[in-house]
């Protein structure tokens, strides 16, 4: 593998209330174990070496569990959103430095099985500057929010939906650096935003996976990911 992972981790996670009231959502226990210590376990295994965790309300927490990855045998190097929130498109930005020319990005309370290795050779075929993997959802785990086609991506719209969006936005995505180099540093914008623009551009590569996601970023997301792990015996 030749990509670094960022993860975006920095958010207040209102939605766990009260449990992450004192800790950050990628400290809250899953089977036992912090959430953060399954990811960086789980993308070791997926040949990963380079991470950087984009981090803020709390982030000194997950600083000082994880260190400089060495316990799980990845280079972990962080990058914190400042004294205000950056949204998701921001803290990649600030992030940029430490990221490279190219990376994969996905969020601080997503457990994603899927191939990364496949995903990378897809994005480099693709020749787009982007590519987000989709999952055909069909409104039943969030509300779809991408049009998929053809082998590609017709339309990715957060806020305004329409019926042909059959797919959902997976939550593992590559970027160039030149995408978001253009935004100021320190400036705030969602990511979301910029996945949409590409997309009507015709700069928003596909990949479609079949197995559902898993999240923790509300209570019932929380509660299906522990019973993921307790299942597999708690590994």
């Amino acid at each position: 593998m030749t990509l670094p992972v960022a993860i975006l981790a920095g958010g207040l996670a209102t939605r766990l209330k009260p449990i992450t009231q004192t800790i950050p959502k990628s400290m809250v226990e899953v089977g036992g174990q912090p959430f953060i210590a399954r990811q960086l376990r789980y993308l070791k295994g997926q040949g990963i070496d380079r991470v950087v965790l984009c981090i803020g309300h709390l982030g000194e927490q997950v600083e000082a569990f994880v260190g400089n990855g060495s316990a799980v045998g990845l280079a972990v190097d962080y990058s914190w959103d400042g004294p205000s929130l950056l949204g998701t498109g921001g803290a990649l930005r600030r992030a940029l430095p430490k990221l490279g020319e190219a990376f994969f990005v996905f969020y601080g309370d997503s457990y994603l099985p899927i191939d990364f290795r496949a995903v990378e050779s897809a994005f480099h075929a693709s020749g787009q500057p982007a590519l987000m993997t989709v999952l055909r959802n069909d409104d039943r785990w969030d509300r779809s929010n991408v049009e998929f086609a053809g082998g590609r991506i017709v339309e990715y719209n957060k806020q305004g939906t329409r019926p042909e969006m059959t797919c959902i936005d997976y939550g593992l995505s590559v970027l160039r650096a030149s995408v978001l180099a253009p935004h100021a540093v320190d400036e705030a914008f969602d990511l979301a935003d910029v996945f949409h623009r590409l997309s009507l551009a015709r700069q928003l590569a596909g990949f479609e996976v079949r197995e559902r996601f898993y999240e923790i970023g509300s209570h019932q997301g929380l509660q299906e990911t522990n019973d993921l792990f307790t299942s597999q015996g708690n590994t």
